[in-house]
């Protein structure tokens, strides 16, 4: 689960990364079994900023979409390995990445809507891009559960493998990317994003008040 103290390092973890001027491909795995069960709703760190009054919890509620967009803003190409559950905030922090690699019984699934919170993190403008409207209604509104080919029809991963499966395919598909010339990587990776993201931010500005 997605403590205050694991985004925040994850988060750290892109910015290290993105001082590498060599580097070309970057893989963001889980444990074996699961992905990530999304933001951890029992966090003790969480509760004790929320008491401490809105803006000390304004800031704290802000560690989740940091975290996805430092790793959405890494100039090298970023693949997430995602086996067994991926719930949540662990979804939206796969979406920042550039490709997604799910094993067969993998299953991407966004309760927010189920618990009566809103879709936040910039999430929803990703899963559009990725999914068109209608799938990203039925994702995030109908709650629906995407397990390993529906997920790939459906646009949301690129790949699909065998259970236990997916870091080696990541891998593989690192291999490829880090034996193209780095910097032109980096600037199309830029232009693609520029073409289909440039919206992103100005429909999504209020998710963190909402």
């Amino acid at each position: 689960a997605l403590s205050h103290k694991l985004m925040c390092n994850i988060g750290a973890a892109a910015k290290s990364l993105d001082e590498d001027t060599e580097l070309s491909a970057i893989v963001l795995t889980g444990r074996p079994e699961v992905f990530s069960m999304g933001f951890d709703l029992k966090d003790p760190e969480s509760e004790e900023m929320r008491e401490a009054g809105l803006a000390t919890w304004r800031r704290a509620a802000q560690a989740g979409p940091r975290m996805c967009r430092a790793w959405e803003e890494l100039e090298p190409v970023t693949i997430a390995a995602v086996e067994g559950w991926c719930i949540g905030g662990g979804v939206v922090l796969a979406t920042a990445c550039d490709h997604r690699v799910l094993g067969q019984k993998g299953t991407m699934y966004v309760p927010e809507i189920e618990r009566g919170m809103n879709m936040s993190w910039g999430s929803l403008p990703r899963f559009a891009a990725l999914m068109g409207p209608s799938r990203t209604k039925r994702f995030v509104i109908m709650a629906e559960k995407l397990r390993g080919e529906m997920a790939r029809d459906w646009g949301l991963v690129d790949e699909v493998t065998a259970d236990g499966q997916t870091l080696a395919k990541a891998l593989e598909m690192a291999q490829v990317i880090a034996a193209m010339p780095p910097v032109q990587v980096r600037m199309c990776k830029q232009g693609i994003n520029a073409a289909t993201a440039a919206l992103d931010r100005a429909v999504s500005v209020m998710d963190l008040d909402q």
